[in-house]
């Protein structure tokens, strides 16, 4: 009995494949082109688009050719097929990425309380031990995690805020993160992530397969047999005063620095889409801005950092935060560190092998000026040329940054936003090339 339904059931689906192909062959060609341009359109969209799997609720109690090097060392080691080489197109999107004018975008601070307060209110943030796990945990469960999956490459993010602040923007980053590098493996290290909440927010990633390891960081391990071993006892002991920024922002300004140099591989921070693939990337870190004269970088960042393990630039960065450490200057320990140490290297110096990317490839659009993308056009031609200008970062861009502070409250239209501008660019452009193609399929009938 079932293997006469199951004889049915084919001969069914057989004859209607046979009609489905009997209707398309039947159709006109202009029609069956348009057909066919169709399914293409809809198979690209399908497979450069992300998807985000929605979260569960939480219950409240438990390639590269495009960008010119500004700053190259002799010996490094950057793939032969990724040469790069200088491009006046890549020196036109520079066009935002102009010398800094302003001081920097400070966040507002209560610069009234006192270092005392700072202190006693911060300690419990760098003391405390990973919840209910010993310090050992942070070392076995990270080799474990290492040990089990199979890297292609190794990605390193901080959270330092609380997991109420974990929304779509951040797990939008790591889907774009996988999206881009579907073998890599993903550590996240954070307070609050490493726990039930954490893994159900992460779930929807796991569950596919992706490899993601949300971890409680141990300073004490982490920073043990560099500088900042000293200057993290130091802080403990309330030997100096951590200042008005926020501590655990510029603990994880250092821990960047430690995780890559004990363990090699890329950071990022969470507010960035990923566009193509990092991993012909060696040793390099990006210019946020170049001098418009000269051409030449003039501020670096600290949000995107790829080096190797054990690398020599990032033991001098280690070096110069726990020297020069100043808690009162917003950006002193992070970008402006980096900057400063590069700025005093010898560009003959052998020994310290990196490369600097032009605002082109992680900063096509200055973090001063992002804000400017995020309103609505004031006319028909400000839309269409802020559409073009968008797409064309995407096109030339490794990465484009979307999450800063100064649009993370904002409101944002539809018609403003970033994807929605190139989508409409595109949409245009499809249908003037369906257009050409039916008119000259109907003249050559």
């Amino acid at each position: 009995m079932e293997e006469s339904r199951g004889t049915e059931q084919a001969v069914l689906l057989q004859s209607l494949k046979r009609l489905i192909v009997s209707f398309v062959c039947s159709l006109p060609m202009p029609l069956l082109g348009l057909l066919i341009m169709l399914l293409l359109i809809y198979n690209s969209f399908s497979v450069f688009s992300l998807h985000l799997d929605p979260i569960p609720p939480i219950k409240s109690t438990p390639s590269l050719n495009h960008h010119q090097v500004l700053h190259h060392h002799p010996s490094v080691s950057l793939p032969s097929t990724a040469t790069l080489t200088s491009s006046s197109k890549s020196d036109s999107l520079l066009l935002l990425a102009v010398k800094e004018t302003s001081s920097g975008y400070i966040q507002k601070q209560n610069v009234s309380s006192t270092n005392a307060e700072r202190r006693h209110k911060l300690t419990p943030v760098t003391t405390q031990k990973p919840q209910g796990k010993s310090k050992a945990r942070f070392k076995t469960r990270i080799k474990s995690f290492l040990f089990k999956s199979s890297c292609e490459s190794l990605f390193f993010m901080t959270w330092i805020s609380s997991i109420e602040s974990f929304g779509d923007r951040e797990r939008f980053t790591i889907e774009s993160l996988f999206k881009s590098h579907p073998n890599s493996c993903l550590i996240l290290v954070s307070n609050s992530l490493d726990g039930e909440r954490g893994t159900l927010i992460l779930k929807p990633l796991t569950d596919k397969g992706l490899k993601v390891l949300a971890i409680t960081p141990d300073f004490s391990y982490i920073f043990k047999y560099t500088s900042a071993e000293k200057w993290f006892e130091r802080l403990k002991k309330g030997m100096f005063s951590p200042g008005v920024i926020p501590l655990e922002q510029n603990l994880s300004n250092l821990l960047r620095l430690v995780l890559l140099y004990k363990f090699g591989g890329i950071y990022l921070d969470t507010d960035f889409i990923i566009l193509k693939p990092l991993t012909n990337l060696h040793n390099v870190i990006g210019a946020q801005a170049v001098d418009p004269v000269t051409r030449k970088w003039s501020r670096l960042n600290n949000a995107v950092l790829i080096f190797d393990k054990n690398h020599p630039l990032l033991e001098r960065f280690i070096n110069e935060f726990t020297r020069t450490f100043n808690g009162n200057k917003w950006g002193h320990n992070g970008r402006y560190l980096v900057s400063r140490v590069v700025e005093r290297i010898n560009s003959s110096s052998l020994e310290l092998r990196f490369s600097v990317l032009p605002p082109s490839a992680f900063y096509p659009v200055d973090w001063t000026r992002i804000r400017g993308f995020y309103r609505a056009s004031m006319n028909e031609s400000e839309a269409i040329g802020r559409a073009r200008d968008l797409c064309v970062y995407v096109n030339i861009a490794l990465l484009f940054i979307f999450g800063t502070e100064r649009v993370r409250s904002l409101r944002l239209k539809k018609e403003a936003s970033f994807i929605d501008s190139c989508l409409n660019l595109v949409s245009s452009v499809t249908l003037l090339l369906l257009l050409l193609y039916i008119l000259v399929t109907k003249k050559n009938v």
